[in-house]
C-alpha cells in the first residue's frame, strides 16, 4: 500500500521588508530642465513674435525691384540778367558713373567717413550700432549713428525721414534685402549717383562738376575728401559757401582714411597743403536764394509740372541783390538790433515791374518764409496814395484843401501821430506829413468803393476793409504787390504786375516760354500820373521820408502800424522802384521804429547802390511822356497811426515842387 503523496503548495511568500520613507530628490536637479525646457518655449515665442513683427513692417514696404537703378529727374537753372547762372533746384545730376570707373581715393574716402565694415557687413553692422549706443549713452544724446551705406540706401530711396521705430525697421529689412539682392560695387554705385551733396547736387559727380568744374572720375584726393565730407550735412560742409568748414571736414575725412590705412601721412599732408577752393562758384548756393525760391515756384504755372531738365532766364541783378542782402544784414546786426526789429525785406524792380533784387528776411537758411512775397502786413500810410488818387480822379487836385482837425465815428477817433492839427491844408501838404485826419476826411468825401477801385487797378489784390479805416492802411497786402503799385506811376499809368521769368529753355536750348507785350495796359490817366508824382515828391523833399532823400528826383511814401509793429518804405526814380519792409514775424512791436527811420534810410541805401552809374532823370509824368486814358478796374484789419518825421528844411527838390505847381 502506497504512501498517500500530500498536495502540492506554493511557498509562503517572503514578508515585504519594512516601509522605507523615500528620499528626496534634490531641488537643483530639477532646475537645469525646467530653465531649458523654459528657454526653448520662450525662443519659439521670441522666433514666432518676431517673424510677426518682421511681417507686420514688412506687409506695406514700398516696390523695391530695380532699386539700384539711378532715375535722373528733372533740374532747374536759374539765370541771372548778366547771363550767369545763380541757383539751381531740383535733381542737379552730371553722369551716372560706376564705382568702378571713380578714383579709389574717393570711394575710399566715403568708406572710410561714412561705413568702414561697409566691404564685409551683410546690410546692418551689429558693432557699429553697439559702438553708437554706449557713445549716445556716454553723452546723454544721440551724437553718432550707426546706419550703414546700405541703410542710408534703402531711406534714400524708399522711405520718409520720420525717425519713428517702423521706419528704422523697415530701413534695416530694406537693407538687407539690397545686400542679398546686389552686389556691393553696385550698391556703392547706386549710393554715389543718389547722394545729396549741396547746392541742388545729386551724386559725386554733379557735385565734381558745380564745386570743381570737372567730372568725378577727375577728382583728386583733396577734392574727394571735400566731396566725402558734404555727407554729414550738405549745407554746412558745402565748399561753395563754407570754404573754411569744407576744409575742416576734409581733414576729418584725411585722418580717417590714414587711420584704415587707405592713405600714409605724407599724402594726407600733401593734400591738405593744397591752397583752399574759391568761396563760390555759379550755381552754388549764394546770394539770391529767396528771389531764386520764388521764381521756382513759378515755373509748374508757365510749363506744367511734367517737364524736363529747365534753364530759365530770369531779371536777376547780381549786383543790386547783393547790394539789399548786404546792406539787410548790417541794419538787422546793428541799429536794427538795438531797436528790435526782427525782420526785413526788400523789393528792387524797373518801372514796368522786373524784378532786379528781393530779400525775403534775414537768413534763407534759418526761414524760407518770403516776408516779400508771402507776409501779409498793415501798410499804414504807405497805402494813403491810394486814397489820394482815388480823390484826383474824383476831381480834387494836389493843392486842394482838406480839414485836418480832430475826427470821431461813432466809438472811432483816428489821430495824427505828432497829436498835432493843423486845420485846412493842401492835399500835398497832408500827403507830405502823412495826416491821418486828413486823409481819413479824404476818403470819406471821395468814397470807400472808388478806393478800393483804384487798389485793384493798382494790382492790389488783397482783401480791401470796407470801412473808413482803409485810409490809414489796415488792409494787408505784400512787399511785393504794393512795390508794384508805386511802380505804375514810375512806368506812365500802365498797370504793373511784377515779374522775373523771361524765357524758359529745356536742356536742348528749345524755347518752352518767352515773356512777350508791354503788361496790362493803363490803369491810371497821364495827368492823374504827373499829380501823384508831384505829391510823392513831398515827403522825400520835406515830409516823413527825408531820410530816403537822393541824389536825384525820388517820389516815394513812408507807412508805419499802430504800436509799431510794421514800418514801411516804397518809392521810385525815373529808373527803378524799390519797397522796404520791417517788423517782427510774430507781430512784436518794435521799439519806435517808423518808416521814416531805419525803412527809409535802408531804401536810400539800397538805391543808392542800385543807380551806381546811372545818370539822373526826371520822373515820368514830369517830362513830358506820353499818358493814357483809364481802362476799367482789376482786386485787412486793425486801426495803425502814422509816424511823423522831423521835416527837413525844403530843399532843391523843395523848390522844385513850388515850380511844378506854379508856387502853391
Amino acid at each position: 500500500m502506497s504512501t498517500p503523496v500530500p498536495p502540492l503548495r506554493p511557498p509562503p511568500r517572503p514578508a515585504p521588508p519594512p516601509p522605507q520613507r523615500p528620499v528626496p530628490r534634490r531641488a537643483g536637479r530639477r532646475w537645469p530642465g525646467i530653465l531649458l525646457r523654459t528657454a526653448v518655449v520662450a525662443s519659439i515665442w521670441v522666433f514666432m513674435a518676431g517673424l510677426f513683427a518682421v511681417a507686420w513692417f514688412a506687409h506695406d514696404l514700398p516696390d523695391v525691384s530695380g532699386a539700384v537703378q539711378v532715375e535722373r529727374r528733372p533740374a532747374v537753372t536759374l539765370v541771372a540778367a548778366d547771363g550767369s547762372p545763380f541757383a539751381r533746384f531740383g535733381d542737379l545730376r552730371g553722369a551716372t558713373v560706376d564705382v568702378t570707373q571713380l578714383p579709389p581715393h574717393l570711394v575710399n574716402a566715403v568708406v572710410a567717413t561714412e561705413d568702414r565694415r561697409f566691404w564685409s557687413h551683410f546690410g546692418l553692422d551689429p558693432i557699429g550700432i553697439a559702438r553708437a549706443a554706449v557713445t549716445n549713452y556716454r553723452a546723454g544724446r544721440v551724437v553718432q549713428g550707426g546706419s550703414t551705406l546700405t541703410q542710408q540706401l534703402a531711406k534714400n530711396l524708399f522711405l520718409t525721414p520720420d525717425q519713428t521705430l517702423k521706419r528704422k525697421v523697415q530701413e534695416a529689412l530694406l537693407a538687407v534685402w539690397l545686400e542679398r539682392r546686389y552686389s556691393k560695387q553696385e550698391i556703392l554705385t547706386a549710393y554715389l549717383n543718389r547722394v545729396y551733396l549741396g547746392a541742388g547736387t545729386y551724386g559725386v559727380d554733379a557735385a565734381a562738376r558745380t564745386y570743381f568744374n570737372k567730372p568725378a572720375t577727375e577728382l583728386t584726393l583733396r577734392e574727394s575728401a571735400v566731396i566725402a565730407g558734404l555727407l554729414k550735412a550738405p549745407s554746412r560742409y558745402t565748399p561753395a559757401a563754407n570754404p573754411d568748414r569744407a576744409l575742416e571736414r576734409a581733414e576729418v575725412v584725411l585722418r580717417a582714411m590714414l587711420d584704415e590705412g587707405y592713405i600714409n601721412e605724407a599724402e594726407m599732408r600733401a593734400a591738405l597743403d593744397i591752397p583752399p577752393v574759391p568761396r563760390r562758384k555759379p550755381g552754388s548756393e549764394g546770394e539770391g536764394r529767396y528771389f531764386a525760391a520764388w521764381v521756382a515756384d513759378q515755373v509748374a504755372a508757365f510749363v506744367g509740372p511734367d517737364h524736363g531738365d529747365l534753364v530759365i532766364y530770369t531779371s536777376f541783378d547780381p549786383a543790386i541783390q547783393r547790394a539789399a542782402e548786404s546792406h539787410v544784414a548790417a541794419l538787422l546786426r546793428g541799429p536794427g538790433a538795438e531797436a528790435r526789429v526782427g525782420q526785413a525785406a526788400v523789393v528792387v524792380m524797373t518801372p514796368d515791374g522786373a524784378v532786379k533784387a528781393l530779400v525775403g528776411g534775414r537768413d534763407y537758411g534759418e526761414s524760407q518764409f518770403n516776408r516779400a512775397t508771402q507776409a501779409l502786413r498793415q501798410p499804414g500810410s504807405a497805402f494813403k496814395p491810394v486814397v489820394f488818387l482815388s480823390a484826383l480822379e474824383m476831381g480834387w487836385t494836389e493843392t486842394s484843401t482838406v480839414l485836418d482837425a480832430p475826427y470821431r465815428k461813432g466809438k472811432w477817433a483816428p489821430e495824427n501821430y505828432d497829436g498835432k492839427y493843423r486845420g485846412e491844408i493842401t492835399l500835398r501838404d497832408a500827403l507830405a506829413h502823412s495826416v491821418n485826419t486828413a486823409t481819413v476826411r479824404l476818403l470819406e468825401a471821395s468814397g470807400v468803393d472808388n478806393a478800393i477801385s483804384v487798389a485793384r487797378r493798382l494790382g492790389l489784390t488783397s482783401t480791401m476793409r470796407r470801412d473808413l479805416s482803409l485810409a490809414l492802411g489796415t488792409s494787408e497786402v505784400t512787399l511785393l504787390e504794393l512795390t508794384g503799385a508805386y511802380a505804375t506811376f514810375a512806368n506812365r499809368g500802365r498797370a504793373v504786375m511784377p515779374y522775373a521769368i523771361l524765357e524758359i529753355r529745356d536742356a536742348n536750348g528749345q524755347l518752352l516760354y518767352q515773356r512777350r507785350g508791354s503788361g496790362a495796359g493803363y490803369a491810371v490817366s497821364g495827368p492823374e500820373v504827373a499829380a501823384m508824382t508831384r505829391l510823392l515828391l513831398a515827403p522825400i523833399a520835406y515830409g516823413t521820408g527825408g531820410a530816403a532823400r537822393l541824389d536825384r528826383m525820388a517820389a516815394g511814401k513812408t507807412g508805419t502800424t499802430q504800436d509799431y509793429r510794421d514800418a514801411w518804405f516804397v518809392g521810385f526814380t525815373a529808373d527803378l522802384v524799390a519797397g522796404v519792409w520791417m517788423g517782427n514775424d510774430d507781430g512784436a512791436p518794435m521799439k519806435r521804429i517808423t518808416g521814416g527811420t531805419l525803412p527809409a534810410r535802408l531804401w536810400h541805401d539800397v538805391m543808392m547802390a542800385a543807380h551806381t552809374g546811372l545818370p539822373p532823370r526826371d520822373l515820368p509824368g514830369l517830362d513830358g511822356g506820353p499818358g493814357r486814358a483809364v481802362p476799367e478796374p482789376l482786386v485787412a484789419e486793425r486801426t495803425p497811426e502814422e509816424a511823423v518825421a522831423p521835416s527837413p528844411p525844403a530843399s532843391s527838390i523843395g523848390e522844385l515842387l513850388d515850380r511844378l505847381t506854379g508856387g502853391r
